[in-house]
């Protein structure tokens, strides 16, 4: 497993290559048929990248290094950096998850029941809109699947029969 040493190593590896490429995340989701969300999950090694889609991040990356294209699609240590939380756009979408997070949970169980929002099997992107003032808006969508709460039977024959 890569140390969180390891992990900025490559990360900053990663980024560098973006850089170099010229393109915006837009531009390497549109060419991967990634989110721009999920792009940048790859380049900070918060997602795995699948070997399926490997080629296609070859073809939008040109410059990345096959060494790198491996490392990418090793499991990655998903981890945050706790001082992560004073950039200001950070704390800015932890407050607006903390202020609306109690009535979106409301909404979540009054639409699907006693459930919640699944963070594994789950889409997420950032858009540039024109809101009705014609100035320029942040739009985040978070697309997660919905999971029900189970009820714990305690019957283990079950769960368990031969």
């Amino acid at each position: 497993m890569e140390d969180s040493q390891s992990k900025h190593a490559i990360s900053s590896r990663l980024q560098a290559v973006k850089q170099k490429s010229g393109k915006s995340y837009n531009q390497i989701a549109e060419e991967t048929g990634l989110t721009n969300v999920y792009v940048a999950q790859l380049l900070k090694r918060q997602a795995q990248l699948k070997t399926e889609t490997a080629p296609k991040l070859r073809a939008a990356l040109p410059e990345l290094p096959e060494e790198l294209l491996h490392e990418m699609m090793k499991p990655p240590l998903r981890s945050y950096d706790p001082n992560l939380i004073q950039e200001p756009t950070v704390y800015r979408l932890n407050e607006a998850v903390m202020h609306f997070g109690e009535s979106i949970k409301e909404i979540i169980n009054e639409e699907f029941g006693d459930g919640i929002m699944s963070a594994i099997d789950f889409y997420c992107s950032v858009d540039k809109v024109k809101g009705v003032d014609r100035k320029d808006r942040v739009v985040v969508t978070f697309d997660g699947k919905y999971l029900p709460y189970s009820e714990q039977v305690s019957c283990p024959s079950v769960f368990f029969s031969s």
